[in-house]
């Protein structure tokens, strides 16, 4: 999809994805000490919105003119005096914007779904976008969830188990902290979907 599929899709829904945080980026990001965070295809914002109400700075990047209009107005709705924590702006994951380099403490990729080639550029932004020792957080649909969970993408080109998420990284100044297939419960479906969580630490 293009960005001007997904501002079709974002238009024609009151809001496409959940208001909550996904469970991962929730699990392992609640305890970090608050910094400079930038979230990469960013949405609607919940997990930009999220991560201003726990003292964190965030830079939301989306291809999506209309997601970044419909973040901007929920931001105003749930942070009020605080909105200006959070920057919205358009711009496509597979660049670095100027500016941004070596800026973040935490770099947010959540599910985002690239062709291998894509998505080595998305996580080469990432990775120069990370100041050293920073966090490089990727949450995706594993290429398992096709055959074994439920929801995502399905084309398997796009999708990433861990070990694919890992080497995809190769020759990147970043160590793997964690690389992980978890299972997330699905309300109203019969089996769990297969998610992705890789942590990745930018190196000096």
């Amino acid at each position: 999809m293009d960005a001007a599929d997904w501002d079709a899709r974002y238009a024609a829904s009151d809001l496409v994805w959940s208001p909550h945080p996904n469970v991962w980026v929730e699990e392992f990001l609640a305890s970090m000490p608050p910094g400079r965070a930038l979230d990469l295809a960013a949405g609607e914002g919940r997990h930009a919105i999220w991560l201003a109400q726990r003292g964190w700075s965030v830079t939301a990047v989306d291809f999506s003119a209309v997601a970044i209009d419909r973040l901007r107005v929920l931001v105003d709705e749930h942070l009020g005096a605080g909105a200006s924590a959070v920057t919205a702006r358009v711009g496509d994951a597979r660049v670095a914007a100027e500016g941004d380099q070596a800026a973040y403490d935490l770099v947010l990729i959540a599910y985002l779904h690239l062709p291998p080639a894509d998505w080595r550029l998305a996580l080469e932004a990432a990775t120069a976008a990370s100041a050293p020792g920073g966090v490089v957080f990727v949450v995706a649909h594993a290429l398992r969830n096709l055959t074994e969970g439920v929801g995502g993408p399905g084309d398997a080109s796009v999708l990433l188990d861990p070990g694919m998420a890992v080497e995809s990284a190769g020759g990147l100044p970043l160590s793997v902290e964690i690389a992980e297939l978890r299972e997330r419960a699905v309300e109203g479906a019969d089996r769990a979907a297969l998610d992705t969580v890789v942590v990745f630490r930018r190196l000096p």
